[in-house]
């Protein structure tokens, strides 16, 4: 869609980048780096400079104890973070427990891992849970849960009650929890994200995965990591060097600086972005999309039920070639592409004047019949 995108000159409201850059702490710390002596490979699990600020900052603000030199593991983005801890876990017959809809490649993570995908529906339009068709998807063959909180792309954020449950079953069946947490600091309503990890026993079988991606505007960095117990994380560091051996250098040392930022940065984060989504929802609506403010990140699912399209593709595509927005069609997020075939995609990570550029191209809809 990105391509797709600037074929028609579109605004790009598909893939979730922001159209502004880092904090200024980051730049600057990436040019010292690059005359700092950092431009060779690194220790391939991560330089331990970074390794010491990532378990500083999940014991501060996720309550989470990490020992650099047995817990984490840096990786090239949190997506590879995904593909090692399922590469790690995963044997051929296995099965692995989804909640529906879905980041696109938690599905194809689990397949390429040799697993069998079950998912589970999250229920439009609040994206609830339900709890027994949660314990059915659990079986003798469950190796692993993936959960993302906040979730890309429904924005739910899961309560901890919610985290309870899934703790208890993972507990009952033996699972290991792969949680993807990249969006922690951007939640909204006076939300708090809790990390599964710190529910019961938790610790003891969560691999915690996050990254510079979504906090600090710098998703082309490609920073990721992950917190595991000492024997998931070896195994994790032996799959990561076969991958991609390690993270840039440089760059994993000017990471240092986003995570020293003050909490001032972070409550910012989230204010800003709550407005933006607040602006935002209020313009899909009056353009006639049925959608719902998300809990948390930067995604916003639409229900474009009341126009006259046959599925998401064809909506999408005559968002971005007519109107010249471009979006993700539902599909993408579901295990059986019908079930998303009445949804599409929208993100606001976008500059204020790149949203209201979108809402006026989006007014046109209510022409549509």
């Amino acid at each position: 869609m990105t391509r797709i995108a600037a074929l028609h000159g579109a605004v790009n409201l598909a893939q979730g980048y922001p159209d502004f850059e880092p904090p200024p702490e980051l730049t600057a710390a990436a040019k010292r780096a690059l005359d700092g002596g950092y431009n060779q490979y690194s220790i391939t699990w991560g330089a331990r400079e970074l390794r010491d600020a990532i378990a500083r900052r999940a014991k501060a603000f996720n309550g989470i104890d990490a020992d650099p030199e047995s817990n984490l593991v840096v990786t090239c983005g949190s997506t590879e973070a995904m593909m090692a801890a399922m590469l790690s876990l995963i044997n051929e017959g296995d099965e692995a427990v989804i909640f529906e809809p879905f980041y696109e490649n938690y599905g194809p993570d689990a397949i390429v891992s040799g697993a069998r995908p079950r998912y589970v529906r999250m229920a439009w339009p609040d994206w609830t849970v339900d709890e027994e068709a949660l314990k059915a998807a659990f079986t003798d063959q469950t190796k692993v849960l993936i959960l993302n909180t906040p979730n890309n792309p429904t924005g739910k954020v899961f309560t901890r009650d919610e985290l309870r449950t899934i703790a208890d079953l993972c507990a009952d069946h033996d699972v290991v929890a792969v949680t993807d947490e990249i969006y922690e600091h951007i939640v909204f309503d006076r939300a708090r994200h809790v990390s599964l990890a710190t529910i019961g026993d938790m610790s003891e079988r969560t691999i915690t995965i996050n990254g510079l991606s979504k906090t600090y505007s710098a998703t082309g960095w490609r920073i990721g990591w992950a917190i595991a117990p000492k024997t998931l994380a070896s195994a994790m560091r032996r799959t990561h060097d076969f991958l991609t051996v390690g993270a840039p250098h440089p760059l994993q040392i000017a990471a240092v600086a986003a995570l020293s930022l003050p909490e001032s940065y972070y409550a910012d984060l989230a204010r800003s972005y709550q407005a933006k989504r607040d602006v935002f929802v209020r313009g899909l609506r009056d353009a006639g999309l049925d959608c719902r403010p998300p809990g948390g990140a930067y995604y916003v699912i639409a229900d474009f039920d009341r126009f006259p399209f046959e599925d998401d593709w064809a909506f999408a595509m005559y968002l971005v070639e007519r109107l010249r927005v471009a979006v993700v069609p539902g599909s993408s997020f579901y295990g059986d592409p019908v079930d998303g075939r009445r949804y599409v995609r929208f993100m606001f990570s976008k500059r204020d004047e790149t949203l209201r550029e979108a809402i006026e191209r989006l007014r046109d809809l209510r022409d549509v019949r």
